[in-house]
């Protein structure tokens, strides 16, 4: 059967066309092919009719329902006239919606139908069921099932790769049942490449075939891939905190955006994508995974990076936070919240353009007036109402100057269009009132939505009476109007952090307190901190029990990225990748074939590094640019010059002048093909075809007995890191021996 498979692997669609098992799932393939298009015609058709019938069904309600208050009665049959209008709308806005969820399903299977069967046997005797797996469930205008949502409980089956006996669970059932068959394709559109019967992982024909295919600029969804550890992860339950760690190239990130998809279709009727939120290593990863969920049918959630959040939520000019701040200095600032008084210099002015909007006399005051409330978010909040009263006072009396009217009728008209939508035209003095206030509060935005924000109290100060201290950073000033003030996304459902063991244990708990309804999922591999003062896995774990009251754990240990060769490399200085502390090394598998070993240059002196370092972006410039180079050369692709910082890209780039290859910066996207010289802070998370590490020496990585241990596991972790980004191809040149911590054999 295996031999089999390779060669349907191999081969073309023409050279199986005759086999009358290949032909018979052509056939069926054209036939479900048809029957999506037609789906897809009916739906569009549909669409517009309802359209249409939309709208002449407004034209004629509205025409038929007149404004009439005279009596009661006849206010009560407008406002049922109105009511039965909004019932209408509501139908066919449904209608519209179900539709466009159609015809948004065929258009995405139309790209593949489908990409795995399953035959199941529900009860003995009976005759086996065969479901077609998609990215998208479809039924055919006969309400047939055509193609079953791989994320539907029935295609657990299929992801648990368990022939015979199993069972999924659906509505809360347990639903026994014999799988008789497990069979992947590999299809494009209405032609059918290959076709695979696998059921152990290993053997998995269409990720070995899929593994082989140069990488590309952005990822690409893995739903017809997913292997057993991984769908353990997507289909995980629904928990408070899920943290995951895996080594590199488990497939993480792929695992979080697929999991993503999932607790969309899961909860398609309450969770939307906006109160779902990524936090991203930095911009060129976030570009990197944009596409992912757009190609399974759903829409990305929010993506930022820490310095992207900070930005949020700190004034302007703060900058991101000092993210070294120990976790001890924000607790202290929790308990200090059970003693907290405030007094009368913790208040502030809020001002605009001069002109004072509300004291700190007025807040003081107001504080007093809510003594019996104890200090924080609810006392706060009081406060705030009585200051946005205030305010609102304040712009009342401002808006009574006659000068108000003089500003508004000296506007250019594209101004008055900007704040009032229209033209100003003044009828009646209510009218005249109106416009006066609305111009006053748009005005004097930026002083109300001050004291929205609570810009009225001195959080530096407040802080450091909490701290004991005379001074604060920004990231206890943030931490302290929290505590203080109840700031934070109240909405958010979902927070997903990649690559967290890059955070610090007070960005964490920062975020979790923010966030402070949503439930988190972290992804890590310890041994991809690369970073001296980055939290431990024990102490992301510990965070996240503390924020939320347990934590859920799952380990990936099967690296799918690169060739075996390059795994056995990264695994030999892999320790436990989550809060395991052991100092064993893990035992890491590749499912990938064998390949050439990663190639070591060592170099007696700068100028003959220098020569083969020049010689080796060379050749990878011109295998990337050759048309000759087939695509399964382990040579192809995108090469990488990952180097630890950007101290040390600005030398490289120096010393190779016009040879160098273009630099990733942050806001950069990476080509499908070609060099590029990347730091090892960018290249985290992304992976490349080909990597050269331009110096794999001592110097670069010191692990030997001059080093403090602290050092020595830095640069350990550095190498696995910046190894495990090759996925074909790995060039080690150093400037002097290689680093003793690598066992190049």
């Amino acid at each position: 059967m295996m031999a089999d498979e390779q060669r349907k692997s191999q081969g073309s669609a023409e050279d199986f066309a005759d086999e009358p098992e290949f032909a018979a799932e052509q056939a069926h393939l054209n036939a479900t092919y048809d029957t999506i298009q037609r789906v897809a015609r009916l739906a569009a058709a549909k669409l517009e009719r309802v359209a249409a019938q939309a709208a002449a069904d407004k034209e004629s309600m509205a025409s038929e329902v007149t404004m009439n208050t005279a009596t009661e009665d006849d206010a009560t049959e407008m406002w049922a006239d109105f009511h039965a209008i909004n019932q209408v709308i509501a139908g066919y806005n449904l209608s519209h919606d179900l539709e466009a969820k159609k015809l948004a399903a065929c258009e995405l299977l139309l790209r593949q139908p489908y990409f795995a069967r399953i035959t199941l046997r529900y009860r003995e005797g009976a005759e086996p069921k065969e479901l077609y797996l998609g990215t998208a469930g479809l039924s055919d205008e006969n309400y047939k099932r055509v193609v079953v949502d791989w994320r539907s409980p029935v295609a657990e089956v299929y992801y648990n790769q368990e022939m015979g006996r199993t069972s999924y669970v659906a509505e809360g059932r347990t639903i026994a049942v014999d799988m008789l068959g497990r069979r992947q394709y590999d299809i494009e559109g209405s032609r059918l490449n290959a076709y695979f019967d696998t059921d152990v992982a290993i053997q998995d024909s269409l990720l070995l075939a899929s593994l082989s295919h140069e990488r590309t600029s952005q990822m690409k969804a893995i739903t017809a891939t997913i292997q057993k550890e991984q769908n353990r992860v997507i289909r995980a339950d629904d928990v408070a905190a899920l943290a995951v760690w895996g080594v590199a190239g488990s497939g993480k990130t792929s695992v979080m955006m697929q999991r993503l998809a999932y607790l969309f279709f899961q909860q398609r009727e309450t969770l939307d994508a906006s109160r779902v939120f990524l936090i991203s290593p930095n911009p060129v990863f976030s570009h990197y995974i944009s596409g992912v969920l757009p190609d399974m049918g759903e829409r990305n959630p929010q993506t930022f990076t820490w310095d992207q959040f900070a930005a949020l939520v700190m004034p302007e000019g703060r900058g991101a936070g000092n993210v070294a701040v120990p976790v001890g200095n924000l607790h202290k600032i929790e308990r200090a919240l059970d003693s907290f008084e405030f007094d009368q210099r913790d208040f502030r002015d809020v001002e605009q353009d001069g002109l004072r909007i509300v004291s700190a006399d007025q807040a003081w005051r107001a504080v007093q007036k809510f003594a019996n409330v104890p200090a924080g978010p609810r006392r706060v909040n009081l406060v705030r109402e009585e200051l946005l009263s205030r305010a609102e006072a304040r712009i009342g009396q401002l808006a009574a100057d006659d000068s108000v009217l003089e500003e508004i009728e000296a506007l250019p008209f594209d101004m008055q269009i900007r704040i009032f939508d229209e033209l100003v035209t003044v009828i009646s003095e209510e009218e005249e009132q109106a416009v006066r206030l609305r111009y006053v509060r748009w005005k004097y935005r930026d002083a109300l939505r001050a004291v929205a924000d609570d810009q009225w109290l001195r959080i530096d100060r407040i802080a450091m009476r909490m701290l004991g201290a005379s001074g604060v950073v920004p990231l206890e000033w943030l931490y302290a109007k929290m505590v203080v003030t109840g700031y934070g996304n109240s909405d958010a459902q979902y927070v997903m952090i990649d690559e967290v063991q890059d955070y610090t244990a007070a960005q964490l708990l920062t975020l979790a307190r923010y966030f402070n309804r949503a439930k988190f999922m972290t992804l890590g591999d310890a041994n991809q901190a690369i970073k001296a003062d980055c939290a431990s896995a024990a102490e992301v774990e510990s965070v996240l029990h503390a924020a939320r009251g347990s934590v859920t754990t799952c380990e990936l240990l099967t690296s799918y990225r690169s060739t075996p060769e390059i795994t056995a490399l990264f695994a030999s200085l892999a320790h436990g990748v989550g809060s395991d502390s052991r100092d064993a090394h893990l035992t890491v598998q590749s499912v990938q074939r064998d390949s050439e070993k990663p190639a070591a240059v060592e170099c007696a002196d700068d100028e003959l590094w220098l020569e083969a370092l020049r010689e080796a972006v060379s050749q990878a410039r011109q295998r990337c640019a050759s048309p000759d180079t087939p695509a399964a050369d382990a040579s192809a692709g995108l090469t990488a010059l990952v180097v630890p910082n950007g101290y040390e890209a600005d030398k490289l780039a120096a010393t190779l002048g016009e040879a160098c290859p273009a630099r990733v910066e942050d806001t950069s996207q990476l080509p499908d093909t070609g060099a590029v010289l990347i730091t090892l802070k960018l290249a985290k998370g992304l992976e490349f075809d080909h990597v050269i590490v331009p110096d794999a020496s001592e110097r670069s990585f010191p692990v030997a007995t001059g080093a403090t241990e602290a050092d020595r596991d830095l640069a350990r972790r550095r190498l696995y890191t910046t190894i495990s980004r090759a996925t074909r191809r790995l060039t080690l040149l150093a400037r002097g021996e290689v680093t003793p911590a690598l066992n190049l054999g």
